[in-house]
This record gives C-alpha cells, structure tokens and sequence, in this order.
C-alpha cells in the first residue's frame, strides 16, 4: 500500500469520526434512574379538642411500624366504662362545630367500610376503644397499610383523627353507625 492510499483510509476514518460527531442525531437516552421511595415521617401527633358539645380532648402520637403507623397516647372526656369507634378521617379540618369538616372515613381505595383486618374497610378503620372506670382511654392501636408522610395516596399525615360517641358496628354503611364526633385533631408531622 502507497502512502497516498494510507493517507486517503485515515482521512477517511477521521472525516466519518468527526461526522459523527456532529450528526444531528440525539446521543442515546440514559436508563431511568429507578423512582425514589417514598419518605416517611418519624413521628406524628394529634392533638384531639373536643367536637359536638363534649368535653372529650386527647393527644395521640404516631410512629411509623412494620406495616403501618403505630397510635399511642391518652383520650379523656368519656363517660366511665363507655366504648366508641375512632378513625383516621379524609380531610385534616376539625374546624365545625361538629367535626363535620374531617370529611368521612379515610377511604383511598373506594372500599366499604368494615372492622380493620378484616377483608374489606377502610384504610381509616380501627378497633373501637373502650374507656376505664375515670373515663379515659390508653390508646395502643397499630394502623395496617397506611403511611405516614411521603404523599403516597394511603398517607394518613394531615388527616384527622376523629373519636365517635358510640361503639363503631363495623357493618352498617357508610361508617359503622358510631355516632357524633366527640373529638377531632388533625394528623401532624413533628419535628
């Protein structure tokens, strides 16, 4: 091979490098980056006031745990020995008289309402709590498949927490038949 002809394949190969270099065609997209998850909160509270003309007031805190968030803490107010539905409700406004303003029962997933743990209910369904003899009540309840911040759609963190005159039947549509809402305090992430 004649230098001439060596000379010719190399500007070649350094002519289509450099076309390539400037084509018009747009460099290959990168890999999306996997969605980040969601965060959650470390701790919530709720500071019940009472609703309906009674005297029922409280403070629930509220922990990320396992499959759900974890609700501690002391509701007083009720009549000794009574039993009554709370729930996570939709709307984080207490401001009605009477708490009219939460909205119905936290329900991201259009399910009937129903006793939590069981099939079918609402993501805002809990066990009733049942007063002692002073007519206070030492909240323990673990909230399954719900999250606490991060704006998923099961997110409970800027909802209320509402407390209801009467025992929740976990039957009757679209709330358990459970009553007034006795107190109400809004689901908020704390530092």
């Amino acid at each position: 091979m004649d230098k001439l002809h060596m000379h010719r394949m190399a500007f070649a190969v350094l002519a289509t490098t450099l076309a390539a270099g400037c084509s018009s065609t747009p460099p290959a997209p990168k890999p999306a980056e996997p969605a980040a998850s969601q965060s959650t909160a470390s701790h919530a509270q709720a500071n019940l006031a009472a609703a309906s003309g009674s005297l029922v007031s409280g403070r629930v805190e509220l922990m990320p745990m396992g499959d759900g968030v974890h609700l501690t803490g002391t509701i007083g107010g009720l009549q000794p020995n009574s039993v009554h539905g709370i729930h996570v409700h939709e709307k984080g406004d207490c401001s009605a008289a009477d708490a009219s303003s939460a909205g119905g029962h936290f329900n991201p997933t259009g399910s009937a309402h129903g006793r939590a743990g069981s099939a079918t209910h609402h993501a805002g369904d809990m066990d009733n709590v049942v007063a002692g003899a002073d007519g206070t009540v030492a909240v323990n309840i673990h909230l399954a498949g719900v999250t606490l911040g991060g704006g998923a759609a099961n997110d409970i963190a800027d909802r209320a927490l509402v407390v209801h005159g009467n025992a929740d039947d976990y039957t009757s549509q679209p709330a358990g038949n459970s009553g007034p809402r006795v107190a109400c305090g809004v689901i908020k992430i704390t530092p």
